[in-house]
């Protein structure tokens, strides 16, 4: 986006250091890219934001191995909108090449929190679920059940040290061999404290509403038509009409 090109830069320890927010709220919005530089453009003339640079690239590459119980208990969980829910995830950063093992889940009032272990393994998975007070899945097999890749743009918002990120590019992929693209649309996702971010404010002024989506749960849903779809349904049919699947 020739805004992001603009924009002045910041570096990853700055951001983790101001804005690491590993406890937050999440809002999600489904935009055209035209309209999501329309929106960026706002937001550049009010809120002076900065863009992270990584070896001096302001976009990166992301790729996400999803984890789940042979009977996607995970997915399950998140579909019928348990407040215990879980993902568990492979996270690899491209430009790094670093890879965390990474554990979401819900916290008070909606918020997401995250556990992430560079390199972790299964003995790190069973602590962080006995942290966040899920069932034990000593045992429980975790297999892979969804890949995702895009590149995301990530915005330092430094009058209230939130962020937002924009992910272009999405294709999801499982196992088997199915594959579905999200080529005309962007994802972008505020990540704040418990108050509503300018960049949500924006948004809203603009008349753009949060939309339910899930980067596993639609991805899984859509890829397989036979698992309920439940929470994400209004997103595979209103919002994503653009798929193209092979």
């Amino acid at each position: 986006m020739s805004v992001v090109a603009d924009l002045p830069t910041v570096e990853l320890a700055e951001l983790v250091e101001r804005a690491a927010l590993q406890t937050r709220v999440d809002r999600k919005y489904l935009l055209t890219p035209a309209h999501a530089e329309q929106v960026l453009a706002r937001l550049a003339a009010t809120e002076a934001p900065r863009v992270l640079c990584i070896q001096g690239r302001r976009d990166s590459g992301y790729d996400s191995l999803y984890l789940d119980t042979p009977d996607l208990a995970g997915y399950h969980l998140a579909a019928h909108g348990r407040r215990r829910r879980f993902k568990v995830r492979h996270r690899t950063y491209l430009e790094t090449g670093e890879t965390w093992l990474e554990l979401k889940t819900r916290g008070p009032r909606g918020a997401t929190v995250k556990q992430r272990s560079l390199g972790g393994d299964r003995a790190f998975l069973d602590d962080a679920f006995c942290a966040a007070g899920l069932p034990d899945l000593r045992g429980v097999a975790l297999v892979p059940v969804l890949t995702t890749t895009y590149r995301r743009t990530t915005l330092l918002l430094p009058r209230s040290d939130s962020r937002l990120t924009l992910d272009a590019g999405l294709r999801w992929t499982t196992p088997d061999g199915r594959r579905l693209d999200l080529p005309h649309r962007v994802v972008v996702e505020t990540k704040s404290g418990a108050q509503p971010s300018a960049a949500d404010r924006l948004l809203w002024r603009c008349g753009v509403r949060p939309a339910r989506i899930s980067k596993f749960g639609t991805g899984l849903a859509a890829l397989h038509p036979t698992l309920p779809a439940n929470r994400w349904h209004p997103v595979l049919t209103r919002h994503l009409t653009a798929l193209e699947s092979s």
